[in-house]
């Protein structure tokens, strides 16, 4: 998942916030003993990071390449997170990587390079790209600490609409070489 899909599941489960996890379980390893009980204070995400926040601590949840969720119904595997809410609601994450956090989200995080973000900084962007001259467009779009959230599909479209292809990349490489 790229940065738009993490905007769009933090809206939809937004209507989760102020609600209390009764059972956390799954196969990831991590101490659900730090999440259960705990009531979600927000749902947060920061380029490919989607963030749970609870009081003393925050899920990491990262979809690698083909990481899914299931809101109040299961599929038939065994979900990486299941947090069974105080009202039976259930939020299923599989195929992810999760971590906890017990750092402040403000600390970890630079939210001015989350392209998703109302704090993106297009002059922090441009002074990081200015500084890493060598990066080609490729990498510096998929470098998260200067564009955090873009992916392949954004990229492509990003090289696209400024008209680089192959045949303007085989073009530049000859004329260097």
């Amino acid at each position: 998942m790229e940065g738009p899909s993490l905007v769009i599941l933090r809206e939809e489960l937004n209507a989760y916030k102020g609600k209390r996890i009764e059972i956390a379980s799954g196969s990831s390893k991590i101490d659900f003993s730090k999440i259960s009980g705990k009531k979600i204070k927000a749902f947060r995400s920061w380029g490919k990071h989607f963030l749970i926040e609870l009081r003393d601590v925050s899920i990491r949840i990262h979809f690698l390449m083909f990481g899914s969720y299931r809101v109040n119904e299961r599929k038939n595997a065994t979900p990486r997170l299941c947090l069974q809410l105080e009202n039976g609601d259930e939020l299923n994450f599989y195929s992810t990587a999760v971590r906890l956090i017990e750092d402040d989200l403000d600390q970890v995080y630079d939210w001015s390079a989350d392209v998703m973000n109302d704090e993106w900084s297009e002059r922090k962007a441009r002074k990081k790209l200015k500084n890493n001259p060598e990066l080609n467009v490729c990498d510096a779009l998929l470098d998260q600490n200067i564009f955090s959230g873009v992916g392949n599909i954004i990229k492509n479209e990003v090289l696209y609409r400024i008209g680089f292809t192959l045949r303007t990349q085989y073009k530049i490489y000859h004329q260097e070489n």
